[in-house]
């Protein structure tokens, strides 16, 4: 049995005089002890919601959380908040995307560092503080002693981000969610972070769902790949397999966007067409087939099933031929 099952998740937001949304659509995938899986997507996709509908962090009123996520072996959803709280930090933790809105601003950074470390791991006074300031050194936060004593708006935003990940590796999680965890990071900053994460992986077996939108993070630490795209995931594969060889139109949309070094100057980008909400539902179409250059009458009146295909699993009535598939492929790779 994988460590975490997720298995046709949905959730649906309701508001009073206004129409649901859907923004999680029947997702289900699994993570190993020790693997990283990539939840890649433009913003919207339902990455984030998936995320937090795992951790039971999504409001009691006006989310409808449906599906089954097993961990080790419990059941998350319909959880006491009780026993959540207690998974929470020690064996479940999450690096959220807004480091200003998750950290308390009244609060020092410290006391919420050494919050996690008293009520998981028993530690406290001198100990607590040491293990804290060992932690924000770990990140790369300099001076920690000082930054334990200062409130997030007198850090910087690559700071916050930073505290929240020593926050979260404080206890050693066996499963890790990582959402956009390096966004507001420098280069040199952000390669310390991964290289974290790594280490993360590989001594303690932590299981990691990484989210984000850069698919050269992706490229360097990711086994398996997700491609979410309005709630759903289209294609699915070991990383490999997702980088030489993408079918879905939507991934190769992705690759082909993204600029790179040898590219002829004054050479333009290749952006998907249209935005996000330019979708149909999924419930009688392919939400993707209004901004998809390969879209057939059948996209827009029949939903595709995510169905197996080789090393990977596809949704897609009309995939990208295997010819120009691998053509996108190998510019991902001079990437």
């Amino acid at each position: 049995m994988s460590l975490l099952e997720v298995e046709d998740l949905s959730v649906v937001f309701s508001r009073r005089g206004r129409r649901d949304v859907r923004a999680v659509d029947g997702v289900s995938f699994s993570v190993d002890a020790g693997q990283t899986l990539g939840v890649v997507g433009e913003s919207g996709s339902g990455k984030s919601v998936t995320s937090l509908a795992i951790m039971g962090l999504l409001p009691r009123r006006g989310a409808a959380v449906g599906g089954e996520v097993t961990f080790g072996g419990r059941k998350l959803l319909g959880m006491r908040r009780d026993e959540l709280r207690d998974l929470r930090g020690k064996e479940l933790a999450m690096i959220f995307q807004d480091p200003l809105s998750a950290l308390n601003p009244v609060v020092p950074i410290g006391r919420q560092v050494t919050e996690v470390l008293t009520r998981h791991r028993g530690m406290t006074g001198t100990d607590a503080r040491r293990e804290a300031a060992r932690l924000l050194d770990l990140v790369g936060i300099p001076d920690p002693d000082r930054r334990l004593r200062e409130y997030p708006h007198q850090l910087s935003g690559g700071m916050r981000q930073r505290a929240l990940i020593a926050m979260a590796v404080a206890c050693q999680p066996k499963l890790l969610i990582a959402d956009e965890p390096t966004t507001a990071l420098d280069v040199t900053i952000q390669a310390q972070i991964l290289e974290l994460l790594k280490e993360l992986v590989r001594q303690e077996g932590t299981a990691l769902v990484l989210i984000t939108h850069d698919l050269g993070v992706v490229a360097g630490l990711c086994d398996r790949v997700n491609v979410m795209y309005s709630g759903r995931i289209v294609e699915a594969a070991d990383r490999r397999t997702l980088f030489v060889d993408p079918r879905h139109p939507y991934t190769t949309g992705l690759l082909g966007s993204i600029p790179r070094l040898d590219s002829a100057e004054g050479a333009p980008l290749l952006p998907i067409p249209g935005s996000p909400t330019d979708t149909l539902p999924w419930s009688s179409a392919c939400a993707f087939a209004p901004r998809c250059a390969r879209s057939l009458e059948v996209c827009t009146t029949v939903t595709p099933d995510l169905e197996p295909d080789g090393r990977r699993a596809l949704r897609c009535h009309n995939p990208v031929p295997a010819e120009e598939a691998a053509a996108v492929g190998a510019e991902g790779r001079r990437e």
